[in-house]
């Protein structure tokens, strides 16, 4: 039972970036033991993994009925841009269902059980739960607290340092470690950088990667005064990557020419004469954005930090040492005076990429 709900991850984790607000799903359909039907959530709008499943079945030339279904998550039971999936398993006449992790969104939470097993459909939950829950846990973070999931990325030398003492940081980490971010901006829905960022690397911030045509995430700058110039890149190309100009300023003069260029302006509470983080991921989260993937400066990586608005870090280190003088860190700001006021977070993979690493930790 265990390796039927392991390839069903295997195959929800393809639609990984793909299916955007959805969570990632896969389903496989076992009788006789044999796998008989395969499907996975393959993008946003498209056919829910267990439709996917049963069609896969049909085209093969298999007969689901008395069947057994393995879902890595709840079935929904509501309609959307496509029908219930509990409604294709009860007409399909699947016999039962194995359910990973319950579905969290509150249109679903229990029902979508509740209603095969009105229709006498054995089901059973709780099998590889865990690893089902951690694959969409931006998903379940945004639907139980409708707030977007933060990610916290950033290279640093073995040392520490994110830059030379000139300022120069390209490149601290080979092509692998880079091209490995790009996936990671395809993987949120969004992207963050502050105003400091934006001005010293007129970023595009959107998916390059060869022979891979991604998504490219929504772009975010905290600029609190609007000082992001009009013939930026992230200005310029607004029309073709959405862009949201988070800021303090509440004059609509100012905003026009930024609105005529296709960004949309975000108006936020002022705290310490800078954005208000807190009010800035609330309203994204109003707008429906669950996923923030933050390449932000040190003083955006620290009041974030300071908010406690961060659930998982991304740390790349390079094999290299910068010396020189320390202004040049991830994170700025007073820091925590003692270390055992620390923020504490647990690693959950170290991954060795070309020459350099990624550890990956959750905030406690």
């Amino acid at each position: 039972m265990k390796d039927y709900m392991q390839e069903a991850l295997d195959l929800a984790e393809l639609g990984q970036g793909w299916t955007r607000s959805n969570p990632m799903v896969g389903a496989v359909i076992v009788k006789n033991s044999q796998i008989i039907g395969r499907g996975y959530h393959q993008q946003y709008g498209g056919l829910h993994a267990e439709r996917e499943a049963l069609k896969d079945a049909n085209e093969q030339g298999h007969d689901v009925k008395g069947a057994t279904m393995y879902v890595t998550l709840e079935p929904c039971c509501h309609f959307g841009k496509t029908p219930p999936c509990t409604q294709a398993i009860i007409e399909g006449g699947i016999e039962k269902v194995v359910v990973a992790a319950i579905d969290p969104n509150p249109l679903v939470a229990g029902k979508g059980i509740q209603e095969l097993r009105n229709h006498h459909i054995e089901v059973e939950t709780g099998l590889l739960a865990k690893e089902s829950e951690d694959l969409n846990r931006k998903f379940n973070y945004f639907m139980t607290h409708q707030r977007p999931y933060v990610t916290m990325k950033y290279a640093i030398t073995l040392d520490g340092r994110t830059a030379a003492y000139t300022g120069d940081s390209q490149w601290i980490t080979d092509k692998i470690a880079r091209e490995h971010v790009h996936y990671q901006r395809h993987s949120n829905q969004s992207i963050m950088v502050g105003i400091g960022t934006a001005l010293a690397d007129n970023p595009s911030l959107t998916v390059r990667i060869d022979d891979f045509e991604g998504i490219n995430p929504i772009r975010i700058v905290c600029d609190t005064s609007l000082k992001l110039p009009l013939n930026s890149q992230l200005v310029a190309t607004a029309k073709q990557t959405p862009t949201i100009i988070a800021t303090i300023n509440q004059n609509p003069q100012d905003h026009q020419a930024y609105q005529a260029a296709g960004c949309q302006l975000l108006v936020v509470k002022e705290k310490d004469n800078k954005v208000d983080l807190l009010d800035l991921i609330t309203q994204l989260g109003q707008q429906g954005i669950q996923s923030i993937y933050v390449e932000g400066g040190s003083k955006l990586n620290a009041s974030l930090l300071e908010a406690g608005l961060i659930q998982e870090i991304h740390t790349y280190i390079g094999p290299k040492v910068i010396g020189g003088f320390d202004q040049y860190s991830p994170i700025s700001g007073f820091g925590f005076p003692q270390m055992d006021q620390a923020l504490t977070s647990n690693v959950q993979a170290i991954t060795s990429l070309g020459k350099d690493l990624l550890i990956e930790s959750r905030v406690d």
